[in-house]
């Protein structure tokens, strides 16, 4: 292939993959040229130019303006933009002030910009949609007379037996019929620890299996799932426009009527009320419609949001869209989820309590050596101390796992048993201390060497450092209420929630539910913030006001629902974006008292002080570059 071919190609892929920036690009650039050739007195080319400037740039507002006009009997900005600049362009033509031409081509030019970025914001849906669906399996083992055969989802019914492995994601919702084993839900409840499920218990489609075969039977359609329930809240959430979008096209479509009606007003009443002649009314409507063109007005808001987000992408905070920096200047409550959020999502090892005669190192010592051969969690968590001790392992041998009560194996020749209390068959002398630790949410697992007890080791998923303190600035910056939302236990969220200072705390939640906690607060506080990082947590995400993700221990569909991204897992950054929404907000309100009140001083200058054309666009321009600038004052920190 030919690097023209090649060339020909990548343009082409750019134009269909952002086919609203390249419209905006492809304007500015014939703006530039036709502006240039006028500088150069070439004004055959210049003619040639600035009407393709004009068709290329606004072909989009012209569509959507008519389309509105004609299917809505409405009037918005889109065509209000357009009738301006090809006002001016007529005005340019007809008194011959070509520069005029390029003026009403930098009216297009904003818009198409404009257009472009919201276009980037609403691609966000479709991908959150793609991040969901990749957690289901696409085919699913069914056993049947004779054998296995694998079988679309979709074709499943209810009543067929499903078989899945250890370590297999499970295809549906079921039942489990036959077999025990360790089912990873951190996908859909949010748990932090793996949960045990045997025969009668239901597992969820998009969770993962652990160490044990399961038979399982389908006990309601696939499209009836926890995780396909996730999706369709996702997608009802993301595509419901929320009032302040609905606010804005109203007031956009009222200033638009409002503007050309008196215009037609001023282009056929000044003859016969003030004595104008036709020549000088005329011009003077022109004229008004372009310095009442709302380009300061948008230029008020769209400079500030786009600084803000630069500034905290420097401070590793990612706003996905303008609106939901304003948004989050606004937030009266937040929700958190806990698991992976308020705390690090991985278990470790807490504390260790040894029998009389014993060590904290001869317990975690013996300990690790045995949970070296198994993959739960908990193992993991107690060989990860010992290795953060560096800690010298003996090899353990004959290990066998005991599903559901813990393992069992030699190591030095002795028998070493850890697991629950009743499976190592350990006496009381710890049982009040395991009573606490468990008050306290912590997972106890007891330790054994023979019929003597060792120890107890305590595993719990660990608070980030910097939670308690992020509540605390939350508090400070007025944030009216905090509340804690997860899948786990009761117990654990409690603890949790007393250790942080947070109040109010809904535990054993699902998706759904979560949704409802949000929905709640958004009754009350109107603006609402949701914080987490799991698939569970997505339709939260997607329901509130501002739904905040954790960057790196976030899930992907997290990130994708999410309108902001704590992109280094920086708690403490949610406050930092707090005061950065607000202070743009602060900004925002300063631009459009300013850009309202030159739009007022040039109207009231095109009626009592006979202002010319080239004043008036200047007048408009410089409103325009003096709010863009502004608006820039948000890239200091």
């Amino acid at each position: 292939m030919t690097s023209n071919s090649l060339s020909l190609s990548r343009i082409s892929q750019l134009a269909e993959e952002h086919p609203d920036a390249v419209t905006a690009a492809l304007c500015g650039i014939l703006v530039i040229l036709g502006s240039l050739a006028l500088q150069f007195g070439w004004l055959g080319v210049a003619v040639l130019i600035l009407p393709a400037a004009y068709v290329i740039g606004g072909y989009s507002s012209t569509r959507e303006g008519l389309t509105t006009l004609f299917q809505e009997r409405e009037l918005d900005v889109d065509l209000l933009m357009i009738v301006a600049a090809l006002g001016a362009a007529g005005l340019g033509l007809w008194r011959q002030e070509y520069h005029l031409i390029v003026d009403g081509a930098v009216l297009i030019l904003i818009f198409a910009i404009s257009g472009a970025l919201e276009g980037y914001a609403m691609q966000r849906t479709e991908r959150s949609i793609r991040s969901l669906m990749s957690l289901t399996a696409d085919t699913a083992r069914v056993v049947m007379y004779g054998g296995e055969r694998e079988v679309a989802i979709d074709k499943l019914e209810i009543g067929d037996y499903i078989l899945v492995k250890p370590g297999e994601i499970i295809p549906t919702d079921a039942i489990i019929i036959e077999g025990y084993s360790a089912i990873d839900q951190a996908s859909i409840t949010g748990e932090s620890m793996p949960v045990e499920k045997t025969r009668g218990d239901e597992v969820y489609a998009g969770t993962i299996n652990g160490v044990g075969a399961l038979k399982l039977e389908v006990h309601k359609t696939p499209e009836s799932s926890l995780i396909q329930r996730v999706i369709r809240l996702v997608q009802e959430a993301q595509t419901a426009a929320p009032p302040s979008q609905m606010f804005v096209e109203k007031f956009e479509r009222g200033y638009a009527k409002l503007i050309v009606g008196l215009g037609l007003l001023l282009a056929t009443l000044p003859p016969f009320l003030l004595g104008w002649n036709w020549e000088e009314t005329i011009y003077r409507a022109l004229i008004f419609l372009v310095v009442a063109s709302p380009c300061a007005l948008m230029a008020a808001i769209m400079p500030a949001l786009l600084s803000g987000i630069a500034n905290g992408a420097r401070q590793g905070i990612l706003f996905k869209s303008g609106a939901q920096l304003e948004m989050i200047g606004k937030v009266r409550a937040i929700a958190f989820d806990k698991t992976g959020t308020l705390t690090t999502g991985k278990p470790e090892v807490i504390q260790i309590v040894p029998a009389a005669g014993y060590t904290e190192t001869e317990v975690l010592q013996l300990a690790a050596a045995l949970e070296a051969h198994s993959e739960h969690a908990i193992a993991s968590s107690i060989v990860s101390a010992a290795q953060q001790q560096q800690l010298q392992l003996s090899t353990a041998t004959d290990v066998q796992a005991k599903i559901g009560q813990g393992i069992i194996g030699k190591v030095n020749n002795q028998i070493i048993a850890i697991g629950k209390a009743g499976f190592v068959e350990a006496t009381s002398e710890l049982a009040q201390i395991s009573q606490q630790l468990q008050a306290e949410g912590k997972t106890v697992v007891w330790v054994a060497k023979g019929a003597q007890l060792l120890g107890i080791i305590a595993v719990a998923d660990t608070l980030r450092p910097e939670a308690a303190a992020t509540v605390k600035r939350l508090q400070k910056l007025g944030v009216e209420h905090i509340i804690m939302l997860t899948g786990d236990n009761e117990q654990t969220a409690q603890h949790i929630a007393r250790q942080l200072g947070i109040k109010e705390v809904y535990a054993e939640l699902l998706p759904e539910d979560k949704v409802q906690a949000i929905k709640q607060l958004q009754t009350q506080y109107q603006t609402v913030a949701m914080v987490g990082d799991g698939i569970n947590d997505a339709p939260a995400l997607a329901q509130a006001s501002v739904g905040i993700a954790m960057g790196i221990s976030g899930s992907d569909v997290a990130l994708e629902t999410a309108d902001i991204v704590l992109m280094a897992d920086k708690l403490e950054q949610l406050a930092k974006a707090i005061s950065l929404g607000r202070r743009a907000q602060k900004v925002i309100k300063q631009n459009i008292v300013f850009a309202l009140s030159c739009i007022v001083l040039l109207l009231a200058a095109n009626f009592f002080g006979n202002i010319t054309m080239p004043l008036g666009v200047i007048g408009h321009e410089g409103s325009t570059v003096i709010v863009t600038l502004s608006g820039l004052r948000l890239l200091r920190n």
